[in-house]
């Protein structure tokens, strides 16, 4: 169980089924077994640039994704210069996104996915691909999500980041859970093993 606004981590090797389990929490994959109860909004960046149509302009995704996410476009519209001042890519914003670089599609899916008011934010990885100063924005614009109510979990190979933003922390091998607790002991039963 995780809490209104908490920070979880989910951490282990790649093939753990870390990504499955945000998949699930996200109703983007359904559980063979077992259940998931999930309460509130969900907005999930899970694959990078998933929802997004590679031939439309950042800002036609930008309307698409709140579509997607039921939002009506006037509110996007009322939220689109936030979104825009915070991706901070420029022009680049009425190009086609097909013509971004990994770390511009980033910008503006966390742009996207913040703005939204979500009641859980769900990230896969997705803040890996920042350059240090958009990934620092990030953390703070995390930081006070989390504190306004919002529940994070994340999936992550950047410990450091489980240490200084979760509280909780699950480590999960080869489909199993190795260990379920405290974000910093999580780490260092991981650490240990690997």
């Amino acid at each position: 169980t995780v809490g209104r606004g908490a920070a979880f981590g989910v951490i282990g090797r790649n093939g753990a089924g870390k990504s499955t389990l945000l998949q699930i929490l996200a109703g983007t994959l359904s559980a063979t077994t077992g259940t998931a109860h999930v309460a509130g909004r969900v907005t999930a960046l899970l694959e990078l640039g998933s929802g997004f149509n590679p031939e439309f302009t950042g800002r036609e995704n930008i309307y698409l994704a709140g579509a997607i996410l039921g939002i009506t476009r006037a509110e996007m519209s009322a939220k689109f210069e936030e979104i825009v001042q915070f991706a901070d890519i420029g022009a680049f914003i009425e190009q086609p996104v097909k013509t971004y670089s990994t770390g511009m599609m980033m910008r503006v899916a966390f742009a996207v996915a913040i703005s939204v008011e979500p009641d859980i934010l769900i990230i896969d990885e997705a803040l890996s691909v920042g350059d240090i100063l958009f990934q620092q924005k990030c953390s703070r614009r995390l930081h006070q999500l989390i504190a306004a109510g919002v529940t994070l979990l994340v999936v992550t190979h950047d410990l450091s980041f489980v240490l200084s933003m979760c509280q909780q922390a699950l480590w999960l091998d080869q489909g199993k859970v190795r260990y379920l607790g405290e974000a910093g002991a999580c780490v260092r039963e991981y650490v240990a093993a690997m």
